[in-house]
């Protein structure tokens, strides 16, 4: 399953090499995740009651752009409480037989994670509702003349759901969670101690100017820093350095046609579709992704975020408008008179 991060995907699960290399880069506990120091301090306090109560923790809700470390969270989360984690997504629970069969392997005070939780059928959504305030669940088993309601009690657990489209969630699953922490992106400082931490693990030597680099580059997201790392030490790797320094990082991101402010050719096709044919704006994100060759979803979970954080696009009732530093950004002469 595809995960979360300050490592790459979800731990183990292909038993190769390279599986177990991203396992290594997560942090395990709260003491070792950088970044998010607001969450990890509450989170703390959390735990700290719950096992002095000696009782599950309270379920926690984790949303923000894609590769900010909701799935790590979790991870820590179980890790720190000392208790057993069952992982799956939204997607993967199609009928109530299969949110039964999670359920039923879950010791008490057990850690249920469930990424994309804003795409569970409704059907799944609403047998969580006594799950988590009640921990039991009712289902029928049989057909016809023959069906007949079946009671499920639960052991107390903690639901960890995790989102990057929060207001796609109904509002009675969002207040069943007692803990709702939104994930923000790192700062470069933030990045940086990461790409370190990561280089440690890869056994590779990097100087600070090239971390600053590429923590400069990495869009404020752990799991792309971590990626382009990889990327940069191949690079660095064939050309004989023994070390990854700012050239390094320089040559290999140029290469891969990612700029200095860490926007791919998908973010600049964005950018200059709008200024080229839409006048900067406002433009809706469907006739975006129509004419980019894009979802609409992807566009707004995925590159839009960082657009709107570093201030090259903004939004408006009537669409996506780009602002004056995307055109600086782009080379492009900004002309006000007629923009917004």
């Amino acid at each position: 399953m595809a995960s979360d991060e300050h490592g790459v995907m979800t731990p183990g699960l292909d038993g190769t090499a390279e599986g177990q290399l991203e396992v290594s880069l997560r942090p395990k506990t709260l003491a070792t995740y950088i970044g998010q120091e607001k969450i990890r301090h509450e989170l703390g306090v959390y735990i700290k009651a719950a096992k002095a109560r000696e009782e599950a923790l309270d379920h926690v809700l984790l949303y923000g752009p894609p590769g900010l470390g909701k799935t790590t969270l979790a991870m820590v989360i179980a890790n720190e409480m000392g208790v057993g984690i069952k992982t799956t997504s939204g997607p993967a629970i199609e009928k109530p037989g299969d949110l039964v069969a999670l359920l039923n392997e879950l010791q008490p005070g057990d850690v249920l994670f469930i990424d994309e939780i804003h795409r569970l059928p409704k059907v799944i959504e609403e047998m969580l509702y006594s799950a988590m305030e009640d921990f039991f669940i009712d289902i029928v088993v049989g057909e016809g003349p023959t069906s007949h309601p079946v009671h499920f009690p639960l052991p107390p657990f903690t639901l960890v759901g995790a989102t990057t489209r929060v207001g796609q969630l109904t509002a009675p699953l969002r207040d069943r969670f007692g803990i709702v922490e939104r994930l923000n992106y790192y700062t470069p400082d933030e990045l940086g101690q990461i790409i370190n931490r990561s280089a440690q693990i890869f056994a590779t030597a990097i100087d600070a100017a090239g971390a600053k680099e590429l923590a400069w580059r990495s869009r404020g997201t752990p799991r792309i820093a971590n990626r382009l790392l990889k990327r940069v030490r191949d690079f660095a790797q064939v050309a004989g350095k023994q070390a990854i320094d700012r050239e390094s990082v320089n040559q290999a991101l140029t290469l891969l046609d990612v700029d200095q402010r860490g926007l791919d050719a998908t973010d600049r096709k964005l950018l200059l579709t709008m200024i080229n044919y839409y006048g900067g704006g406002p433009v809706g994100v469907k006739t975006l992704a129509a004419n980019i060759g894009e979802e609409a979803g992807t566009i707004e979970e995925v590159y839009e975020p960082y657009l709107l954080q570093i201030g090259f696009i903004s939004r408006t009732p009537r669409g996506r408008v780009a602002t004056a530093a995307a055109y600086d950004h782009l080379g492009i002469p900004f002309e006000k008179e007629g923009k917004q």
